[in-house]
Parts: structure tokens; C-alpha cells; sequence
């Protein structure tokens, strides 16, 4: 958004940038015919981003205006015919059309909420409420954005820094302010830079080497920093904040021709953050590859910065001796992602298990002090391996025991929240629960659990009275204590599980 002192300023400014617009147009499209590779296509991208780029002026209505401009040299009536034929404002909102340079005086600059602005360009006096309401137009977080950029052509920052004494006080001693100047953000970068370089270089990477080298050279090395960074969560969980750190300056700092300095070092610590990530419990990595797409605008080659999209795997299909085997065969480094990527397979069938039965937290307790103890240095990377396919197998057995037990998973919930701990029950008192379940699940499904049931008192009473009635058909080894505890721990299950739904899922 242009903002100039008039309208006569506005429709010239828009003129001048068509001129110098058309004539940069040109220039592309005369470097392009000899460009080659990946600069070819850089330019290729800029062009049709030029040609399919929209503008408009946009200003009020006044009387005598088409006369009154036309002496000073402009010709308002193509726009104000424009403003008449098209809803510029709604087009102006959607960050998918492809207007995306608008020339105002005073429109739009109060009472006008545009989230997509990105950039203001201030060439017109501005004061107190006015200048605050007009810099709002571009501060709105938006998708990735989460900063706005403030080109000041007349010099009204001074009198920002009295609006935002009166608007937006601070604390006293508080020297913040919610304005930074473009050094300062460029001066935090390289100092976030500087701190993931001594970080890497503490955890034995060279980010220059990386940098510098080709092909499975490159590879191989991010993959070993990627293995010397996972090195415990605390080690991944720092460089991650470094890493996110490192892409909120850069978007702040674009567009400047600093960036462009810094783009092999921030592509470095972005590539190794993503793929890290791809090895997390939550595998989608298709946002954070396109993030660095845009983030480098095909300025620089990406060569040999590779990020596969992560193999979705079934930890019941997996086969851990092979596993096994093939871990053993492997380099440290690479010991260390392939462990962490079966930490997080155990780590996403746990949490699905448990969520479907809570009486499984026995292994999501194991699984945690698991990893606490890797984490302070009491397993080694071999002694975590095993104990991880240990678990695997059990996760892969309790898997299978509805099976085994001829239950549906729902089932095998409420018959594991009457039987443990222990209770020492026989062949055939197992089937008398299991009948109990059974019976006590259709009962509820069909008539119980009605729409809002948790919403008044005589339903509630209604489904705790049918618990109670179903449990005391439980085996004899179920005393008057047991019941009880039993009956409240169903009722509460029940309760919570299905809060917001009218009948139990048996199947």
C-alpha cells in the first residue's frame, strides 16, 4: 500500500511505477533469452509474477475532481471508473487475487482490515491515531506472516515513537517497541546465525563443510549432523527453537539485499531442522519443504539438499529383525536417525493405543522413562535400540489380544478396567466378565446413552444405575469394595468417553 500526500500524488506515483514497471518488465524478459538452468527459470517466475501482478488507485469522490486533477496533471476518470466497476476492497483482502498494489491518500487507512498487507510505504505526514491506525494495515499476522514492513519516505518515524508513547506505552524501564528498525532485525539474525554455528560446531558440524560440499558428499554430511544434533531431545529441542528463530528474522528482514548474503547459511539450518522434523512423532514435511522453496525464492541453487517425504509405517508390519540386522551394520551416525525413527513409530503407536484404552499407560510410563534415561546419558544408543524393539514386540502383541480375546476394542476397554490390576480370575470367571461387558455395552448402546445425557441429573442417574445393576453380575471374587470401585471407575470411563455422542461404537 502506497500512501502519498494527495490524489493528485497518488495517481502520479502509480503512473511513475507503471513506467519503471514495464521498463524493469523488459529487462527480465531481455536476461532471460540467454539465462540458463535454474536462473532461467528464477526469471521466468519473476516475469509472470510482474505480468500477472494487478494495481489500482484507490481514493474518494469529490466534486469538480476530473478539472481540478486534470490541472495538475493527472487523469483520474480511468479510476474512478475502475472504483465504480470493481469491489477493489474485496480483491485487495484476498491474498489469492492478484491485485496486490494498491496508491491511496486516505482511504483504506482507518477502518480497513486487509491481513494479506504486507507492506506500507509512507510518503505523507501522519500523526497520533491516524499514523497508528495506518500502520495496523500492515502489523496482522497472516498464514507465515507475522510481521509488517514500514518504508518511511517522509520521515514520520519520529513522530511513531510520540504516537506509540500515547497509544502503546511501555513499562517503565521497558526500552521494547513493537516497531524495529531493519538493521536491528538484520543485526539479530546474523547473531541467531552465530549462535547455531557455535551450537553445531559444539556437537562436532562443520556448517561451512556442509556448505561447501557436492552431491553424496553433502548428503552424507547433513545426514551425520543430523545424528550429532538428535543426540538427546534437549540437544533437538534447542536447535529446533535456533532453527525457528532463524526463519521468523529472515521472513522480517525480505526483502533486502542482506538476505540474499545469508542464504546459504539459513538454507543449511532450515534443511537440517527439516529433517529432523521428519523424524517426529507427526510426520509433514510437505509444508516445511515449500516454506524453504519460497523462503529461497530459487535465488540460489538447492542442490544436493534433499528432503524425502517420510515412509508412513506400520509398526505392526515392521519387521524388527531385519531391522535389527541392518542397524548393526550401520555407521554411528546413522545408528542414531534410523533409532530415532523408530522411537517415533513407538511413540505415535503408543499415544493411538492409549487413546484407545487408557488402562495401557503402563507402557506409555515405560516408554518415558525410557527415553528420560537415554536422555540423561543412563542408556547408550544400543541399549535404547533394544529396549525400544523389546517394546515393540509387546505393543505388537497387545495389539492382537482383542483377537485373542474375542473382543472388540471397546470391549477389551471396559473388560480391562474391571480386571486390573490382577484380580486372579479363572478360565471361566474371565468369560463371566467378558458376558458382563457385553451385556452392559448393548444396554448402554441401545437404550442408555441418550442425545445430552451427561446435561441432566436423571440421566446420569439412569446410566450409573444401569452399571451398577450389570456389574453385580461380576464373579463372587468381586467383594462389596471391588464392586464399588469398579462401578465408579465404568461410570467415569463412560462419562468422559462419550461426552458429546449419543451411542457406544461395538464395532
Amino acid at each position: 500500500m502506497m500512501v502519498s500526500i494527495d490524489k493528485a500524488t497518488a495517481v502520479k506515483m502509480y503512473d511513475k511505477v507503471q513506467k519503471y514497471w514495464r521498463e524493469h518488465l523488459r529487462n527480465l524478459e531481455v536476461q532471460y533469452r540467454t539465462a540458463q538452468g535454474e536462473e532461467k527459470e528464477r526469471l521466468g517466475n519473476l516475469i509472470n509474477l510482474m505480468h500477472r501482478t494487478d494495481m489500482a488507485v484507490v481514493v474518494s469522490q469529490s466534486q469538480n475532481e476530473i478539472e481540478d486533477l486534470r490541472e495538475k496533471g493527472v487523469d483520474i476518470i480511468p479510476h474512478r471508473a475502475r472504483l465504480v466497476r470493481e469491489d477493489l476492497a474485496t480483491k485487495f483482502k484476498d491474498s489469492d487475487d492478484q491485485l496486490r498494489l494498491v496508491f491511496v491518500c486516505a482511504m483504506w487507512l482507518t477502518g480497513f482490515d486487509a491481513p494479506a498487507c504486507s507492506t506500507i510505504y509512507l510518503d505523507k505526514p501522519m500523526k497520533n491515531h491516524t499514523l497508528m491506525q495506518t500502520i495496523a494495515r500492515a502489523n496482522r499476522i497472516f498464514g507465515e506472516k507475522n510481521n509488517g514492513l514500514i518504508v518511511d519516505y517522509y520521515g514520520v518515524f519520529k513522530d511513531l515513537q510520540r504516537a506509540l508513547a500515547i497509544y502503546a506505552p511501555v513499562a517503565a524501564g521497558d526500552d521494547s517497541t513493537p516497531i524495529k528498525d531493519k538493521g536491528q532485525l538484520i543485526g539479530l539474525l546474523r547473531q541467531v546465525l552465530a549462535e547455531t554455528q557455535a551450537f553445531c560446531e559444539a556437537h562436532g558440524v562443520d556448517a561451512q563443510e556442509i556448505i561447501n560440499a557436492r552431491d553424496l558428499q553433502k548428503l552424507r554430511l547433513l545426514d551425520d549432523a543430523v545424528a550429532a544434533i538428535i543426540v538427546n531431545d534437549a540437544s533437538k529441542q534447542t536447535y529446533q527453537q535456533l532453527a525457528s528463530d532463524i526463519k521468523r528474522l529472515f521472513k522480517a528482514i525480505k526483502p533486502d539485499p542482506i538476505a540474499n548474503e545469508l542464504i546459504p547459511q539459513c538454507m543449511l539450518y532450515l534443511v537440517l531442522s527439516a529433517k529432523i522434523r521428519e523424524l517426529t512423532p507427526t510426520p509433514d514435511i510437505s509444508e516445511v519443504i515449500s516454506e524453504i522453496d519460497q523462503l529461497l525464492d530459487r535465488s540460489i541453487a538447492a542442490e544436493g539438499y534433499i528432503i524425502r517425504a517420510p515412509e508412513l509405517l506400520d509398526l505392526s508390519q515392521l519387521d524388527l529383525d531385519k531391522l535389527r540386522q541392518r542397524i548393526e551394520k550401520q555407521r554411528v551416525q546413522q545408528k542414531r536417525i534410523e533409532i530415532e525413527r523408530l522411537r517415533s513409530m513407538v511413540e505415535r503407536k503408543i499415544t493411538q493405543m492409549v487413546a484407545a484404552n487408557r488402562t495401557r499407560t503402563n507402557y506409555l510410563e515405560k516408554f518415558q522413562q525410557m527415553i528420560a534415561e537415554y536422555n540423561a546419558g543412563s542408556l547408550n544408543t544400543e541399549e535404547l535400540f533394544r529396549q525400544l524393539v523389546m517394546l515393540s514386540q509387546e505393543l505388537q502383541d497387545e495389539e492382537k489380544r482383542s483377537i485373542r480375546e474375542n473382543l472388540t476394542e471397546e470391549e477389551l476397554t471396559i473388560f480391562d478396567l474391571l480386571t486390573r490390576p490382577d484380580m486372579h480370575l479363572s478360565k471361566k470367571e474371565e468369560d463371566q466378565v467378558k458376558g458382563v461387558v457385553k451385556n452392559l455395552l448393548e444396554i448402554l448402546n441401545r437404550e442408555k446413552l441418550v442425545l445430552d445425557w451427561r446435561k441432566r441429573q436423571q440421566t446420569r442417574a439412569t446410566v450409573r444405575l444401569c452399571i451398577e445393576d450389570i456389574l453385580d453380575h461380576l464373579p463372587e471374587k468381586y467383594d462389596k469394595d471391588v464392586y464399588q470401585q469398579k462401578c465408579e471407575t465404568v461410570y467415569q470411563y463412560v462419562f468422559d468417553t462419550y461426552a458429546t455422542t449419543t451411542s457406544v461404537a461395538t464395532v
